[in-house]
């Protein structure tokens, strides 16, 4: 059975519960360059710039041509590299500057880690084995840290907490039901006067 690298098809992959992705223009690599492939330019900037959360024309073009360098193989930005980085980068929906700057980063590191572990599987030198490891691992405990990152800008820095188990003794009272409380709330509250400590 073999299968084939090569894949034309580029329709949206969209879940029954979630609404389809939004068109926006694709990117072209044209002599070392990056080119939006829209009829008009203007409008193809804005709504590419809208996807990727960038705030105007500078910030865009920016995003691009580190995208270009992050995808290049043997020395040469490749179209598929970037097409793909550019594709996970509209899904993660940057919402602004510091987000779209993040997850540029996480999508250039998931890159790297996948041709890091394309060479691990390829070479059979322990030695190169052994570093290649533990370059992999750093990258992946990267990719993971700007994940958390992430998740706590968008969270503006609040933990919740979620009490899943009680204990309610004669006399006492409890909530029923699911109650979630912020961690930044928790900590500002002041303990209750019968509160026991141990």
């Amino acid at each position: 059975m073999t299968t084939s690298l090569v894949h034309n098809d580029t329709t949206a992959v969209t879940a029954a519960d979630r609404a389809p992705i939004i068109a926006s223009p694709k990117v072209k690599l044209r002599r070392r360059r990056v080119v939006i492939d829209h009829p008009d330019t203007r409008s193809g900037e804005r709504l590419l710039a809208e996807a990727l959360g960038a705030v105007d024309r500078d910030a865009l073009h920016g995003l691009l041509g580190q995208l270009a360098r992050a995808s290049v193989v043997a020395r040469k930005p490749d179209q598929g590299n970037l097409s793909f980085m550019v594709s996970m980068l509209k899904s993660i929906t940057p919402k602004d500057s510091l987000e779209a700057m993040l997850a540029t980063q996480m999508v250039s590191i998931h890159v790297a880690s996948m041709r890091c572990a394309c060479r691990l599987a390829c070479t059979d030198d322990v030695t190169q084995q052994e570093s290649l490891t533990r370059t992999l691992t750093r990258l992946a405990r990267t990719y993971a840290g700007m994940m958390e990152a992430l998740n706590r800008h968008r969270s503006n820095g609040a933990c919740a907490i979620t009490v899943q188990n009680l204990s309610v003794q004669d006399g006492g009272r409890a909530v029923v039901g699911h109650v979630t409380q912020h961690a930044a709330l928790i900590a500002a509250q002041p303990a209750p006067a019968d509160a026991v400590t141990a």
